[in-house]
């Protein structure tokens, strides 16, 4: 019963993680949407690219490949690091701290049970677990200092709020930054 369980946590847990973020995503005020779809849109790629360099700087082969046994569920026996499945989940939970951090606490939650489900079974190490994490962690916080830094943020989502809607798009007059 409990391998069953894990096995639908390892595989698709994170899953649920995407249409929970979805789900809240959609009950934010616009700002806070558009502000969340501009930093995952930044996001989600950087952490792909950082997680391709990752794994080709560190090898750590598949624990069902070192130990010699048969995982519980089917795997390629290709590097391990870093987890994917936990790479996306940390991604998604790191976005959606900026927004709700009880919602981001659940996501969260989630996400350790997909890494220590997936440890478990026997397809990654803790190590694959904890980088993909630190992965996801780092390249959020910098992506959103990097944006508050230069006033994305507030210029996309400030602007468009600031407008009057009596103003015509043929106004010579220069939008004022907040």
């Amino acid at each position: 019963m409990l391998d069953t369980l894990l096995i639908l946590a390892a595989n698709y847990l994170w899953y649920a993680i995407i249409v929970i973020a979805v789900i809240h995503l959609l009950t934010l005020p616009r700002r806070e949407q558009i502000r969340s779809l501009m930093l995952a849109a930044i996001v989600l790629p950087l952490v792909y690219v950082v997680s391709v360099i990752a794994g080709a700087l560190y090898y750590d082969p598949r624990p069902f490949v070192v130990g010699h046994f048969v995982p519980l569920i089917p795997h390629k026996a290709s590097n391990g690091f870093p987890s994917d499945h936990v790479l996306w989940s940390a991604a998604i939970s790191a976005i959606t701290f900026s927004t709700k951090r009880y919602v981001s606490l659940i996501l969260w939650l989630l996400t350790l049970l997909v890494g220590a489900s997936r440890v478990y079974l026997g397809v990654h190490h803790p190590i694959d677990i904890v980088g993909s994490i630190a992965i996801a962690i780092v390249v959020s916080v910098l992506v959103h200092l990097l944006l508050r830094r230069i006033n994305l943020f507030d210029y996309w989502t400030l602007v468009r709020a600031t407008q009057p809607s009596t103003q015509s798009s043929n106004s010579k007059e220069p939008r004022q930054r907040l």
